[in-house]
Formats: C-alpha cells, sequence, structure tokens
C-alpha cells in the first residue's frame, strides 16, 4: 500500500492553507468590510486550521480506502 509522505502531508497542509485562507480573507473584507477584521480573522483561521488539517491528512493516510498501486 502506497502512503504520503510525512513531507508530502506538510506541503499539502501549507498549500492549501494560503488557498483557503486567503479565501476566507476575502470572504470576511467582502461581507464585514473591514481589512484588519478580515487580516486577523485569517491569520487565526491560518494557524489553527493549518494543524487540524495536517493531523487530519496523516489519519486518512493510515487507510487504503480509495488508494491506488501502480507498478
Amino acid at each position: 500500500m502506497k502512503h504520503d509522505k510525512q513531507k508530502r502531508s506538510f506541503a499539502k497542509t501549507i498549500t492549501w492553507r494560503i488557498c483557503a485562507t486567503l479565501t476566507t480573507i476575502i470572504l470576511v473584507w467582502v461581507f464585514i468590510g473591514e481589512l484588519s477584521v478580515a487580516l486577523s480573522v485569517g491569520f487565526v483561521e491560518m494557524i489553527v486550521k493549518m494543524f487540524v488539517y495536517y493531523f487530519h491528512e496523516r489519519a486518512w493516510d493510515k487507510f487504503g480506502w480509495g488508494i491506488n498501486e501502480f507498478s
């Protein structure tokens, strides 16, 4: 069974966080209209969710469901 290495999980965590945090900042800015509030929410969200995603990714790597092995 193939598994992602921890480095790959970490890289995926970082790139996903950038995309998701920018989305959050833009949405908060649009709805609230305050860039400083949007950046504050984005910063807190980025830190918390980076850890949540990393451990979620590592947990998923423990299961073989949906993984194809190619020779």
